[in-house]
């Protein structure tokens, strides 16, 4: 697999949402798309198209772990876009963290004990939501999981990517970059316990494996820009030598600054294994290498889509992977990014009304 990778990487033509810029579909027309349909247990490439219209103004309640950053943004541009385009009503909870599954819990059972229909939730953690997801479904209420892996507890769809292949993807382009020559790096995979953090550092250490770039260490942490700022500060006094800073998009945005305190710019890569604004606007201006993208947008707009199949009895597919992408300079203006990011200008949403 890492052969074939490296060789899609070094053409810059991975994935199947690859578009020229002339052909990307604005949001209100985001279909057809390619997706793996994973139903089976194994990945099929298939075409997606939503449903036109629900067929009635359904309450779908919304848990993410945060809104602390553009990422999720996105996920909740997609779901606010899909809910208005089909004329569902929507609200949208977020718990302040992936520390606080607490907080979540208590927003899922909220959202049972609301008139709620169907709950859509981007999960802090698998195993400590698999009991309420159960209930969820008991109760009669669809509940769609987005974005974050959810491999074995009870769900009535589920859209997630692989998050060791975008991890992958980012170390491969790290070793093409490198080109041979050795590095030293400190991993920032995120959240421990957190499930897609630990998967992306597994793919980040598979394309590394036997390479000359060295893991020095990594260290786990939450995905606010204060918490990462300080395990970047910490690493880089513990390790003077190192010169590649890989992680989340959190981590590459609080690495820019900290590398650039110390006069470390030019000789540091920074890389991020997922996307958001600041890392699009980095890349844009060289302060990192790139960044790999499981289209946020994409996965929140499937969601209410699976949510409404759910309710309405419609075809469902019930487990979807987008189709990753590598993004760097050289590929950027080849990506449909009305699937990656929100537009600059919007401004999250917490609820949508149907009038």
């Amino acid at each position: 697999m890492k052969t074939n990778l490296k060789t899609s990487l070094v053409a810059v033509a991975i994935g199947a949402f690859t578009l020229t810029a002339a052909s990307a579909q604005a949001a209100d027309q985001w279909w057809p798309v390619k997706v793996y349909d994973a139903s089976s247990g194994k990945n099929v490439e298939t075409t997606y198209t939503p449903l036109e219209k629900a067929s009635k103004p359904w309450n779908l309640c919304v848990s993410f772990p945060h809104m602390k950053d553009s990422f999720w943004v996105a996920v909740a541009y997609g779901i606010v876009s899909e809910a208005k385009r089909q004329g569902v009503n929507m609200t949208l909870l977020e718990a302040g963290g992936y520390e606080n599954l607490p907080r979540q819990l208590s927003q899922i059972d909220d959202c049972m004990a609301s008139n709620a229909d169907a709950i859509i939730v981007g999960p802090i953690s698998e195993a400590g939501l698999a009991k309420k997801f159960e209930e969820s479904i008991a109760a009669g209420k669809p509940l769609i999981a987005t974005v974050n892996p959810v491999k074995e507890a009870k769900t009535t769809a589920k859209m997630y990517v692989e998050f060791d292949t975008m991890g992958e993807q980012t170390g491969t382009y790290l070793l093409n970059h490198l080109d041979g020559k050795p590095a030293s790096a400190v991993a920032f995979p995120g959240p421990a316990g957190s499930g897609w953090a630990e998967s992306f550092y597994e793919g980040f250490q598979r394309a590394l494996d036997g390479s000359n770039v060295k893991i020095e260490t990594e260290m786990f942490g939450d995905t606010g820009v204060g918490v990462q700022l300080k395990l970047i500060q910490d690493a880089l006094q513990a390790y003077p030598d190192m010169t590649v800073i890989w992680g989340s998009a959190p981590t590459a945005e609080a690495a820019i600054g900290a590398v650039a305190e110390i006069g470390r710019s030019d000789d540091m890569m920074i890389m991020s294994s997922y996307e958001n604004q600041a890392m699009l606007d980095a890349m844009n201006d060289g302060e990192i290498l790139g960044f790999a993208t499981q289209y946020p947008v994409l996965e929140g707009m499937i969601a209410v889509d699976m949510a409404i199949r759910a309710l309405e009895g419609k075809e469902l597919k019930t487990f979807l992977k987008p189709i990753p992408d590598m993004i760097a300079k050289a590929n950027a203006d080849q990506i449909n990014m009305d699937l990656v990011l929100a537009p600059a200008t919007w401004k999250p949403e917490y609820s949508v009304t149907v009038k």
